[in-house]
């Protein structure tokens, strides 16, 4: 069975490449801001890993990853925040919460495509 991943990203465009990028490997869900992707969570549903954004309306990257760190039930689910800062303060701030990787956009989804795998498989 494939794994499955979380896309949390409000730009379109990025869901559409990630979908389409990594379903031949991957089971990918979608969801436009950070609420839908907890409510996602919420309604009993486990990823393998997640790909968050960090900048998003309702609910941004910064506060998925808090909520996801804080549940007992998800906490252990690798996260790669996948951004368009690309400021080190920002991604140290992020790895300190608990991602697990940080990639700036724009980005090739290869290298996230084996970002992902080497988080699988730790």
């Amino acid at each position: 069975m494939k794994k499955k991943v979380l896309v949390i990203d409000d730009e379109r465009s990025i869901r559409l490449l990630l979908e389409n990028y990594l379903k031949k490997d991957y089971q990918v869900v979608t969801k436009e801001n950070g609420l839908e992707g907890l409510n996602w969570l919420q309604e009993g549903n486990m990823p393998d890993i997640i790909i968050v954004d960090i900048q998003m309306p309702t609910l941004d990257g910064i506060a998925v990853v808090k909520n996801i760190r804080a549940s007992g039930f998800f906490k252990k689910i690798p996260i790669i925040m996948l951004t368009g800062i690309e400021s080190s303060s920002e991604k140290i701030k992020c790895l300190k919460l608990g991602a697990n990787d940080y990639l700036v956009k724009p980005f090739n989804p290869e290298e996230l495509s084996l970002r992902i795998e080497l988080l699988l498989n730790k």
